[in-house]
């Protein structure tokens, strides 16, 4: 082996090191997943579901109407609503990033962020 084969041969096995300890140290541990709800796109509220440990209701008033969200450990739902159709409160709990519940009358929103990567919730 020639002595240029050999230092490509050093600095590709060297690139090849640096890459996988850049990749190892960029891999954070999952923040705990939190219910972020908001209304009209401002964010009311923040609940890090695995702090939830009764489960207790809060209702949301809007110009467009009121939902009702129940809260338990690790999961949420809007459990009410005066929304006409009730897609809200139809789609029950949630507890990953996967769906989030939307109330397209009232403009509410709950989604749950952090605990993971939504690639990895979507692939289980």
């Amino acid at each position: 082996m020639s002595k240029n084969a050999k230092i490509i041969l050093i600095l590709l096995l060297a690139a090849a090191v640096l890459s996988v300890g850049f990749l190892l140290l960029q891999r954070e541990q999952p923040a705990s997943p939190v219910a972020r709800i908001t209304l009209d796109g401002e964010v009311l509220e923040e609940i890090p579901l695995d702090e939830v440990e009764e489960s207790y209701s809060f209702t949301v008033d809007s110009e467009g109407g009121c939902n009702t969200i129940l809260v338990e450990p690790g999961r949420i739902r809007v459990s009410e609503a005066d929304c006409p159709d009730q897609v809200c409160v139809s789609q029950g709990f949630i507890s990953d990033g996967t769906v989030p519940v939307v109330c397209l009358p009232h403009k509410l929103m709950i989604e749950i962020v952090g605990g993971g990567s939504a690639f990895d919730a979507a692939a289980g």
